[in-house]
């Protein structure tokens, strides 16, 4: 169950980049590898992979150093999809993390 928990946050985490620029993924298993975690091709490559079939990447091939490289950049969207991505994850830190969630589930929250 951890291991879903920690591909979520992978694929969010690859979206944030791709908004910002184009990725490719020897780049973000060493990006990844910056927040600890310890992503292999075969983990990485099918969730890039993926996240192009979903809609949420574009990508294009460029030859880099007389190799081909597969470059993705956000869509329209992954943007959107990111952009929800990030109002949950307010949520949930401002629940989980900064205690704001410390009612019992049956209480209503000061935001409902």
């Amino acid at each position: 169950m951890i291991r879903q928990f920690f591909l979520g946050f992978i694929k969010i985490h690859v979206l944030h980049h791709a908004a910002q620029e184009p990725i490719y993924g020897q780049a973000m298993i060493r990006e990844l590898a910056h927040h600890g975690y310890d992503l292999s091709p075969g983990t990485l490559y099918p969730i890039l992979h993926g996240l192009e079939r979903a809609g949420y990447l574009a990508r294009e091939n460029r030859i880099v150093g007389g190799r081909r490289r597969k470059y993705y950049t956000a869509t329209a969207a992954g943007r959107d999809a990111l952009a929800e991505a990030r109002q949950k994850i307010r949520e949930l830190v401002d629940e989980v993390v900064d205690g704001d969630g410390l009612a019992p589930i049956d209480e209503p929250h000061d935001r409902d």
